[in-house]
């Protein structure tokens, strides 16, 4: 609920604007969701597949840890494809393994130790945060266990060297640039304070965007991991008077800030990348949340209607989240490696590595460092409380 610094002052209760100092950019229009492509893979397959009972597929990350809420939707997502596979094929019933890793660095690496010490596992949907797989993923690489993670997106994973590592979304340096065109061009924001956390994910990514911003970034500030009083730098921030205030980081410590801002008083449009983009952060930040925008290289799941009726229905009617449908995605090509006739980890490493196929989310093909070669960066507001798609920022 903070309005842009050259906007017209506003009450405590008033409704947010997108006014900047780049002028009055007004409501958005609200783009259209994408449709499913008619040749999206579909696990249920022909329904004819054949598998050994102990056929394994597992999901590594966080489940009941910090920012949980954002692998829960990526976990719901996985448990919608297998279900939908086992229910169409009888005579392969593939298991799915629960890996709680926290979404930690320091708890990862044992999980990951436990994960390809257990033989029947020969694929894994995970890890979603970024400093988690940094420390692990040698150890899955090591293992020769592919590794498709719906959600981890700093740049510098697919540098490692490691033959297993697949991201099934664009990286840091497609979102940091994207955001940075939609703050300075669409809200016309022409100073724009960059906040970061103490992660991987936090610092990748306010990296990008502040290169990207150019001198547009007048203020920078960080943040840690668990605080929860951030008066100082709220302090900072309101004598540097921004248009806009980008956050780097996850939504455990994004909610309490946004509300912290808003209680001083601070008039800046407030942003978020896909790790503050979940409800937890409109129910914690409270009044703040209204009128925030998220920046996610993810795309809307309003038409996939299939999809989402039966994620509601395994998920107790509560909607698809961000990184719902990547996590199904990503488990139907596993789901598809499977009824193809893979048996083992090799196996499964060379179909991943080798596959093109469409999804609910995008086309699938990844190059030599595990890269899509397509990509997309959509923008989301928080609108009467609930978060509503709003634009997809094209690429230049």
């Amino acid at each position: 609920m903070f309005a842009a610094a050259t906007s017209l002052a506003l009450s405590a209760c008033a409704a947010r604007t997108e006014t900047g100092s780049g002028g009055d950019t007004g409501s958005q229009p609200q783009a259209e969701a994408p449709a499913q492509a008619a040749n999206a893979a579909d696990p249920a397959g022909d329904g004819t597949a054949k598998c050994d009972p102990n056929t394994t597929i597992a999901y590594a990350g966080t489940i009941n840890g910090a920012n949980a809420a954002l692998g829960q939707n990526i976990l719901n997502g996985v448990k919608v494809a297998v279900k939908r596979h086992n229910d169409n094929n009888p005579e392969c019933q593939v298991k799915l393994r629960e890996f709680e890793t926290e979404g930690t660095p320091d708890r990862a690496p044992g999980i990951v130790t436990q994960i390809v010490n257990t033989p029947e596992v020969i694929g894994v949907v995970g890890l979603p945060f970024s400093g988690e797989s940094k420390a692990a993923g040698n150890i899955f690489n090591d293992a020769g266990l592919v590794q498709v993670s719906p959600s981890a997106t700093n740049p510098a994973l697919s540098e490692n060297g490691w033959k297993t590592f697949f991201r099934g979304l664009g990286n840091d340096n497609t979102q940091g640039p994207a955001a940075a065109k939609f703050i300075t061009g669409e809200l016309g924001a022409q100073s724009v304070c960059v906040v970061r956390d103490d992660s991987e994910y936090g610092i990748g990514l306010a990296n990008a965007a502040t290169r990207a911003l150019g001198d547009a970034a007048t203020c920078q500030q960080e943040v840690k991991t668990k605080q929860t009083d951030f008066s100082a730098v709220v302090n900072e921030i309101k004598g540097e008077n921004p248009d806009a205030i980008f956050y780097s980081g996850y939504y455990q410590e994004a909610a309490p800030f946004a509300q912290q801002l808003f209680d001083a008083g601070v008039q800046a449009t407030f942003v978020g990348p896909d790790g503050v983009k979940d409800d937890e952060f409109v129910k914690g930040a409270g009044d703040a949340a209204e009128g925030v925008y998220f920046t996610c290289p993810c795309v809307p799941a309003d038409q996939f209607t299939d999809f989402t009726s039966a994620y509601k229905q395994l998920a107790g009617g509560k909607e698809p989240g961000t990184y719902s449908p990547e996590g199904y995605d990503l488990t139907t090509i596993l789901l598809k490696g499977i009824d193809s006739g893979v048996t083992d980890r090799a196996g499964m490493l060379d179909f991943v590595r080798n596959y093109e196929g469409q999804g609910l989310t995008k086309h699938f093909k990844w190059n030599d460092k595990g890269e899509l070669a397509e990509s997309t960066v959509w923008t989301y507001k928080v609108e009467g409380g609930k978060i509503v798609r709003n634009t997809e920022i094209k690429p230049d």
